[in-house]
């Protein structure tokens, strides 16, 4: 597996591999890997092919995190996530430097954004308002430095795959935008780099998260009507609570193209929560 950290190198790489009509296929990461990333480069390799290239990226990117957030805690373990990748079968791993990816002199800033301006204005983007202008723009920037034919991203944020592929459609990027299934660990809590920041208690109350949508799935199936989302909101809320650790940010039910909320949910809908548990930060979502 050859590892990659200038910008420069990474752009020649890409063309000799468009010239040379090789498949590229790209997972965006910010490290701290763990087995719902690997299963998004195992994807990458089905769709482009034994003869194609897979591309991870490790960036911890700043501009997506807001102010009094984890960045400077996130965890960063270049060593393990790069035997990670090459056990998962990553041709390359991209690791750009923080000043080439947001270049600036002295006298001219990093100025130029990618801001999505419609799917981004509710769930993560009303609780994190700079975070999703953060993502669109470093992801434009790695599709522009890696001329990816195929990318994947994970169901588990759901939302931002969603403005992903909106914004791959509105820019017109040459390339597809694959979501792969949300990936659980054995007691059914998300696959999360922070989950790691859980100690023992808070873990065993983390999986409250799995348990709401479960509980929210079973009634919706069990149903002959829709159900009043702001009725099913209080529930999951208060079922939550009952966790002491835990404290409940949002919960939405909403359309799971267009992230529309609905009044009523039923069969199709998809719903998300995001809680803290202690001052760990999880979010979940399930298509009802």
């Amino acid at each position: 597996m050859r590892i990659v950290n200038s910008v420069a190198g990474m752009q020649r790489l890409a063309r000799r591999w468009r010239a040379g009509q090789i498949r590229v296929g790209i997972v965006p990461t910010m490290g701290g890997l763990h087995e719902g990333h690997l299963s998004l480069m195992r994807r990458a390799r089905r769709a482009v092919g034994a003869s194609g290239q897979v591309v991870a990226t490790l960036f911890v990117n700043p501009t997506q995190f807001g102010p009094g957030e984890d960045y400077t805690k996130y965890p960063r373990d270049l060593g393990r996530d790069r035997r990670l990748c090459q056990e998962a079968g990553v041709d390359l791993l991209f690791v750009p430097r923080a000043h080439e990816m947001y270049p600036q002199t002295p006298d001219a800033e990093f100025s130029t954004w990618v801001s999505e301006e419609s799917l981004s204005q509710t769930m993560e983007g009303a609780s994190r308002p700079s975070h999703f202008r953060g993502v669109t723009t470093v992801v434009a920037k790695l599709f522009n430095i890696v001329l990816p034919d195929v990318a994947i991203f994970g169901a588990k944020d759901w939302q931002q795959a969603a403005i992903v592929r909106r914004m791959v459609r509105d820019l017109n990027f040459p390339l597809k935008v694959i979501v792969a299934p949300l990936c659980r660990e054995p007691d059914g809590l998300a696959y999360s780099s922070r989950n790691r920041y859980l100690d023992a208690e808070q873990r065993r109350q983390a999986v409250v998260l799995r348990q709401a949508l479960q509980r929210v799935r079973a009634a919706v199936r069990q149903s002959k009507r829709p159900l009043p989302a702001a009725t099913l909101r209080r529930e999951v809320k208060a079922f939550i609570q009952q966790q002491p650790a835990a404290r409940v940010e949002y919960v939405e039910f909403f359309h799971p193209e267009t992230l529309q909320p609905v009044p009523s949910v039923q069969s199709g809908t998809q719903m998300a929560l995001a809680v803290l548990v202690g001052k760990t930060r999880l979010i979940d979502n399930l298509c009802l």
